[in-house]
């Protein structure tokens, strides 16, 4: 009998704290306390709509590649308000850091940046592993299936880059382009919509990073790249042997839908309460505002004073 007492005791006692522990465990899950990083709309269910936006604890998670001046790059210090990166001796800065910053004063979170390539930064969004993604990506409809945009938190316009003292630099529009070799970077509609417009052109295999873009202009690897006009600028400034190709005022120019040319902060797909907070303040800003941040940006990139 009393061994029978002693197990139905032993039974309640389990049962009590297994309850005691699911409720725990759910208050925590709910909180995403201690990381910053979206773990709380990562934990949600397949299928649902976060409730939260994954800054509870104030801590907004960003990351970008910190090798894409002047919309983002590394630095040894923290000169004109650069922010250290994670798990790193180097801070970041550009315009993606002075927007994520301004973001962050508003809605009174701390800025945290983690370093990606390119081909990581909506994965990382999608796991939860980041917040948010503030890195130059086009608003394209293909990446709107995968992640939700807040913004546009800037306006680029599409150009290219060709050497002063090269064959094309009197082009006048993008037929004048035709027979030269040409590349862009990686998973960007430069690549992937814009050179492909250009009869003629020698596209050859893309970059995979905006750097490696540029360094394969300067070495005459190619003829030509296509880029945004931002990058583009702070392009110009490191390497001025180079000259910006712009063929806006042209008929024979690029053929770009706003979605290619409107630059987004990718969220997590259904995070609401972020995508709003981040919305509530880009929309107070004019095209005006932003130019004028890239033009600070620009003027305080590392190789603009070489």
């Amino acid at each position: 009998m009393r061994t029978t007492i002693r197990r139905a005791a032993a039974l309640l006692l389990a049962l009590i704290l297994s309850l005691s522990l699911a409720a725990c465990g759910g208050k925590g899950a709910a909180s995403g306390s201690g990381s910053g990083s979206g773990s709380s709309a990562g934990s949600a269910p397949a299928g649902t709509t976060p409730t939260d936006s994954g800054v509870e604890d104030g801590v907004l998670t960003v990351a970008m590649e910190c090798a894409y001046a002047p919309y983002n790059w590394a630095q040894s210090d923290d000169a004109n308000g650069a922010v250290p990166i994670k798990d790193s001796g180097e801070y970041a800065n550009g315009y993606d850091v002075m927007m994520a910053q301004k973001l962050c004063d508003a809605n009174g979170w701390d800025l945290e940046v983690v370093r990606l390539d390119w081909d990581s930064l909506i994965p990382a969004v999608q796991s939860g592993t980041v917040d948010a993604v503030i890195a130059g990506q086009s608003m394209t409809a293909k990446r709107a299936e995968q992640v939700d945009f807040a913004g546009p938190y800037l306006y680029a316009s599409i150009v290219c880059l060709t050497l002063k003292d090269g064959k094309f630099a009197s082009a006048k529009g993008i037929g004048d382009l035709s027979g030269g070799k040409c590349t862009s970077q990686m998973g960007t509609i430069w690549y992937d919509t814009c050179l492909p417009q250009i009869k003629g052109a020698k596209v050859q295999t893309a970059s995979e990073s905006a750097p490696a873009m540029l360094m394969a202009l300067e070495t005459g690897a190619v003829d030509f790249v296509c880029t945004d006009m931002p990058t583009a600028q702070g392009a110009v400034l490191a390497y001025p042997d180079m000259q910006i190709l712009d063929f806006s005022s042209s008929d024979d120019n690029f053929q770009v839908s706003d979605e290619d040319i409107n630059i987004g902060i990718s969220v997590r797909k259904g995070n609401t309460a972020l995508k709003n907070a981040l919305d509530g303040v880009l929309s107070s800003m004019t095209a005006d505002d932003f130019n004028d941040l890239m033009a600070q940006a620009t003027a305080v990139q590392p190789l603009s004073k070489n």
